[in-house]
């Protein structure tokens, strides 16, 4: 480890070899003496780490680079950065260790006196939740992870709504929106995944379309079969734009659930609908057709099967048979002037 002075720099900087990796630095100052004694507090600390096995102690904000950097593959990494652009206020620059449970039930109070759901609390708690264990499982940056206090979540809501109700929706929307709405109830697909819809990924001979890995929530490909009415819809489009399927005014559409699909919303006379919804519909009218549920998952590209089930309650059928079993055995065992009388 040694000091010297760069002709781009006024500070003083060290080099210094820390587990084999070269590493230069600046001190930071330009006074010498200043220097020496950051120079032998950071030799002293190398030593620490070298000899006596001691850890360096890490800030959050390194653990959040290298977090992103690994996990840049996320299909929900916007919405990550921007729970971590909210925590920077309280964490920027904070040691590892010094991120205890004081700490974290504060930095969870701050977030509810925002306003935000539980559901959007517990995403930004499950954010520093998944940096800190991959800091001590995968990096060993840290030694143990404190617990990371959670809020109770509703269960998820299913919204959905009737074919005459589609249609009510539909006939209130522009031309561009309503094309969009009819071919997402028809193929389930996520707003992100239709918007985004190139020709490239469509094949009218076929009937059929895809959604690539990069393009889907669970990174594997989906399969879309096209109805009748999805290539009636396709092909309306065919002409509009070289690149992509849906657009208005002869640009890609990007954004669905503005005032315009509120208002329509509202003259439909409906009410807590979102445009997410249409794919709560859509599954909600496969369950209701009898659609068996492996089949549903793999149609709706979803990565598991607890997320299909959500929609079993929409139908009995499949229930309907061990039901009649049960009502015969009971009929059975009573008399027979009751068995005939049913």
């Amino acid at each position: 480890m040694s000091l010297y002075k760069r002709k781009d720099s006024p500070h003083w900087w060290i080099k210094l070899n820390r587990n084999g990796r070269r590493v230069q630095k600046s001190t930071g100052t330009a006074d010498k003496r200043k220097a020496q004694e950051y120079h032998d507090k950071l030799k002293a600390k190398v030593w620490d780490e070298i000899r006596l096995g001691v850890k360096p102690e890490h800030t959050w904000n390194e653990a959040v680079v290298r977090w992103v950097r690994e996990k840049a593959h996320k299909a929900s990494r916007n919405d990550d950065q921007m729970h971590l652009r909210w925590l920077h206020a309280y964490l920027d620059g904070v040691k590892l260790p010094a991120i205890n449970r004081e700490l974290l039930d504060h930095i969870q109070e701050r977030r509810i006196s925002g306003g935000v759901s539980h559901s959007t609390v517990n995403r930004t708690m499950e954010i520093v939740r998944g940096i800190l264990r991959r800091s001590c499982n995968e990096w060993e940056w840290l030694d143990r992870v404190p617990k990371v206090p959670m809020l109770p979540e509703p269960k998820r809501r299913i919204r959905w709504i009737t074919r005459e109700e589609a249609e009510r929706l539909m006939s209130e929307l522009p031309d561009h929106l309503a094309a969009m709405m009819r071919f997402t109830l028809e193929t389930g697909l996520r707003q992100r995944n239709v918007t985004r819809l190139e020709w490239s990924q469509v094949d009218l001979a076929r009937k059929c379309a895809w959604i690539h890995p990069d393009q889907a929530k669970a990174r594997k490909a989906i399969p879309v079969p096209l109805t009748a009415q999805a290539l009636f819809v396709l092909r309306q489009q065919k002409g509009k734009h070289a690149q992509f399927v849906f657009t208005f005014r002869g640009e890609p559409v990007r954004w669905v659930s503005g005032k315009t699909w509120r208002d329509a919303v509202k003259r439909a006379g409906l009410t807590d609908f979102r445009w997410h919804d249409l794919r709560h519909t859509w599954a909600s009218w496969h369950v209701q057709a009898d659609t068996p549920m492996y089949v549903l998952q793999e149609l709706g590209g979803w990565s598991s099967a607890e997320m299909v089930r959500r929609y079993a309650h929409l139908s009995s059928e499949h229930l309907a048979k061990y039901a009649e079993q049960m009502s015969t055995i009971q009929l059975r065992s009573g008399s027979g002037q009751e068995a005939e009388a049913s």
